[in-house]
């Protein structure tokens, strides 16, 4: 049975509408997409926010993880997530290497979503630096998200995969990455692998939409990778994820019967052949006989 609402609101996800989303209390929805018949299912499901982000360097590309990924990897991507959507926010992520080394080096990849592949938004990790970076990008016109806690590009300077803010040394540093974020223009923040009372009590002191991913209920709206959320992945991944399906078992299974109608000759049948009329046939075989003759 599905569970797509029935009334869909159709009209376009804007900012203004994120930040009364918000100040209404109702919780916001984004997930990754990767490619049009993802961005399809995002836009039938009725979600707010699409976020082409660099995880599909390990979902969709086969990266051990984010740091390889290219602009124009994500921008491919990106565009055609474009064309599979009509109503969510789309968001494009900056990829390592494309914003940090300055201003102008950021402006010109965030214009490149922008003009090439129709993102809304781009979004960067990190606060110090980075939030000037966001700044000049916002400076240009361009609206960006921005991310604290754990930040995969630079997991590794981090300790590693796993949660951020666990310190009160540590709670206080995202806390002002988050303020230098919203402070620089940032439309919206991504909270990633954060105690939740921790991403509580800086969601109390933010003015913009905050979007948790491991980060407890107490933030305005949650984000999930697709291929977790739906189970198109091995493993079950990190300890936030809820799977709401196992496509990739189905997947495999549905794989492993075309294998076996293939080599048993059970497919194609011949409810899935083309057929030719029976002189057409004949004068078909003759001709082709003469072709052999000569």
């Amino acid at each position: 049975m599905s569970t797509v609402p029935e009334l869909l609101d159709t009209r376009p996800m804007t900012l203004p509408r994120l930040l009364d989303k918000r100040e209404a209390g109702e919780p916001i929805v984004m997930v990754t997409a990767y490619d049009f018949p993802s961005a399809r299912a995002a836009e039938r499901a009725g979600v707010d926010i699409v976020l082409v982000g660099d995880s599909a360097a390990n979902t969709v590309l086969g990266y051990e993880s984010t740091v390889p990924v290219s602009v124009d990897e994500l921008l491919m991507l990106a565009a055609a997530v474009r064309r599979g959507l009509r109503t969510p926010l789309l968001v494009g992520d900056l990829p390592f290497g494309s914003y940090e080394i300055s201003d102008a080096q950021a402006i010109a990849t965030a214009q490149r979503f922008v003009k090439e592949a129709g993102c809304d938004a781009v979004k960067l990790e990190g606060g110090g630096i980075n939030a000037e970076r966001a700044r000049a990008i916002v400076r240009a016109g361009i609206p960006v998200m921005g991310h604290v806690g754990l930040t995969p590009q630079t997991a590794t300077a981090l300790g590693g995969w796993r949660a951020q803010g666990r310190t009160a040394e540590r709670a206080l540093e995202l806390a002002r990455d988050a303020l230098d974020l919203q402070d620089a223009g940032c439309f919206s923040i991504v909270f990633e692998a954060i105690p939740s009372e921790v991403a509580a009590a800086i969601h109390g002191r933010m003015r913009v939409p905050v979007i948790g991913i491991g980060a407890g209920p107490g933030v305005d709206g949650q984000v999930l990778v697709f291929h977790d959320l739906l189970g198109i992945r091995d493993g079950q991944g990190a300890r936030f994820v809820k799977r709401y399906a196992d496509l990739l078992d189905e997947m495999v299974d549905g794989v492993a019967a075309y294998a076996a109608d293939v080599r048993t000759r059970a497919y194609p049948g011949p409810e899935h052949a083309y057929s030719v009329d029976a002189d057409e046939l004949a004068d078909f075989r003759a001709a082709l006989e003469g072709m052999a003759a000569a």
